[in-house]
């Protein structure tokens, strides 16, 4: 099993997990302050993986490319409407501003990809935000989740193009049928199992 250390920052105690595979290193998500963190490991990224937009997850991207020119996957391009900005009318300064960064893949339309050696399948999972996209490993039973499926809980779904039915259709058509072993790291939250989820959820049982 490769490393995986998680940090968890910002206002919304948002996690962004750094994952070490023998062809480098992943980083899942960019919370505020991660950032500086990374620094304080001494680790190089070589690719940033975003799980989707909302600000939480993705006010350090711009400073983590500028600073290890890694590689960003997203689902769709920057948007100020995926980041919420729009939502909460951001200004600059204020704890939704997002400085804006670039995506250099976009991965809408794609459900599997090589990368740093490893190929990754990708689950579209949207209800919690349109772009949402789970990250799986499965050479190593991972699933870097987002804000999809937590540890007794799921995603919200009342930001805007929110769905409480496209969320839980989606968890359980495309994520409950991965091995119960799967360990599922989310964007908030304790590291949890697809087996303990479908037999415990409240949410989903």
């Amino acid at each position: 099993m490769s490393e995986i250390i998680t940090y968890t920052g910002g206002i919304a105690a948002t996690n962004g997990h750094l994952l070490t595979l023998p062809g480098g290193t992943i980083l899942v998500d960019a919370p505020d302050g991660i950032g500086a963190w990374l620094k304080q490991q001494k680790v190089k990224v070589d690719v940033l993986f975003l799980t989707h937009q909302h600000f939480d997850h993705v006010l350090d991207a711009a400073a983590v490319k500028a600073e290890h020119g890694c590689k960003v996957y997203s689902f769709a391009p920057y948007s100020r409407e995926l980041t919420l900005e729009i939502l909460y009318g951001a200004v600059t300064g204020s704890p939704f501003s997002v400085p804006p960064f670039a995506v250099d893949e976009v991965l809408e339309g794609q459900s599997q990809i090589e990368v740093l050696g490893e190929t990754w399948n990708l689950y579209h999972v949207p209800g919690h935000s349109p772009d949402s996209l789970c990250f799986h490993l499965p050479s190593q039973n991972l699933l870097f989740g987002g804000d999809v499926l937590f540890l007794d809980s799921v995603g919200r779904t009342d930001f805007p193009n929110g769905s409480g039915s496209l969320l839980l259709s989606g968890i359980i058509k495309k994520l409950f049928v991965l091995p119960d072993a799967t360990r599922v790291y989310p964007g908030h939250g304790d590291d949890t199992t697809i087996g303990r989820e479908k037999r415990e959820n409240p949410y989903l049982t």
